[in-house]
């Protein structure tokens, strides 16, 4: 943000606050450290896209279009004129927006002063209670070398622009009447469609609309990064329904070849997630039942196989959504073809689990036969041994004799 305010010659505040705007975000501005902060998970391009309206807004000019223009802000007036160097333009900003307001309080050049250290602030109350007492002293209110009794230095009264940095968080108002009011003010539905709070305050499924859109956008992109989409169904608060727009945006008639392919994306939704998992067989009935039927019914099998292989479903899942026909996704009628569908392989993990189960078991038993068979030869070796030593000793006493 440093380079960009001075690349534009802004103050970084300013565009950092024009974010908070436009996001209905918090934002965080420590001058003395250089760090600007805008609060929460946005997207790179969209803010882009903000940046470039704040370049139109408060950096273009307005006549020829050049970035080499300059502010000068009449804060008694509340005025901020704009000047270009390159054709000599001087004019107003007329508009509306609320970084105005931030910028009336934060003139261009003074915003260096605007954080001063507790150092700096000891030394003004104190220069501030020396000038005081000399003052007092002129007036006759107080001798040399004497101060009043109860007299203190009077510290100075912070500014409206420190206060502004200090304490003002900008955040958003959410309430109708500012709802209403940022929309006169032109707040474009892209950005708005950011804020945090407000999609929070959204219906599940009105936020599940909004997950597709940023995933069918990911898709039109061919940019499927795992990490930006698993981001964005944790801000909405939809991660475990967000498999049920995934799997309708990702597989269609093809799916036993997509499995492979999107796996990594969607273990970042389904691994010790079974709930999600769940989720996912009602996607499974949606395609196989709905979208694509005549081409996925046949291979029900063979698709569900896959799915356990690959991860995206654990045993226990498949073994418990197997005896259990529902209308919750497809109609009952077709959810019954489909789990009839699915009994050869269901049937196949249920003999798969029992073979394993009786393994181990004969590896149990095999364990303590061995160890049985092992001692036998143990203790028959011994009695040898000791029948082998009574003889020498039988040896040893006669030849002794």
């Amino acid at each position: 943000m440093v380079d960009i305010g001075k690349s534009l010659n802004r103050p970084p505040a300013y565009p950092t606050k024009f974010f908070g705007c436009e996001l209905g975000a918090q934002t965080q501005i420590d001058l003395k450290n250089e760090r600007y902060i805008v609060n929460g998970a946005h997207d790179g391009e969209k803010l882009q896209d903000i940046l470039d309206d704040f370049i139109q807004k408060f950096v273009l000019c307005p006549a020829c279009e050049n970035p080499e223009t300059n502010l000068h802000v009449e804060a008694k007036k509340e005025k901020i004129g704009q000047k270009c160097v390159a054709c000599g333009y001087s004019g107003v900003i007329s508009l509306t927006h609320r970084l105005i307001t931030f910028i009336l309080k934060n003139p261009p050049g003074q915003e260096e002063n605007s954080t001063p250290s507790k150092k700096d602030k000891k030394n003004r109350r104190d220069k501030k209670g020396q000038n005081n007492s000399q003052t007092k002293m002129q007036n006759g209110n107080a001798s040399p070398g004497h101060e009043s009794k109860g007299s203190k230095p009077v510290a100075d009264a912070p500014s409206a622009q420190n206060d502004n940095f200090g304490d003002d968080d900008w955040s958003e108002d959410t309430s109708e009447a500012a709802v209403k009011a940022r929309e006169l003010e032109g707040l474009s539905m892209r950005t708005k469609g950011l804020t945090m709070t407000d999609d929070l305050e959204l219906t599940e499924q009105e936020r599940l609309q909004l997950f597709y859109t940023f995933v069918e956008n990911k898709k039109k992109q061919n940019d499927f990064a795992s990490k930006a989409i698993v981001a964005e169904a944790e801000r909405l608060e939809v991660k475990d329904k967000a498999v049920l727009i995934l799997a309708e945006l990702c597989f269609d008639a093809d799916m036993a070849s997509q499995i492979s392919k999107y796996a990594p994306l969607f273990k970042k939704f389904l691994i010790n997630n079974h709930k999600a998992q769940k989720h996912l067989l009602g996607a499974f009935e949606i395609l196989v039942g709905k979208s694509f039927p005549i081409k996925l019914m046949v291979k029900v099998p063979r698709l569900l196989q896959l799915l356990y292989e690959k991860d995206f479903v654990d045993e226990e899942v498949l073994l418990e959504w197997a005896p259990k026909v529902s209308k919750k996704y497809v109609s009952k009628e077709i959810s019954g073809q489909i789990h009839e569908k699915a009994a050869p392989f269901i049937k196949w993990l249920r003999e798969a689990e029992e073979e394993s189960s009786e393994e181990e078991e004969d590896d149990d038993v095999d364990v303590v036969y061995a160890t049985a068979v092992e001692k036998e030869k143990i203790m028959a070796q011994q009695k040898l041994n000791e029948s082998k030593a009574e003889e020498d000793d039988g040896d040893i006493d006669i030849d002794d004799i």
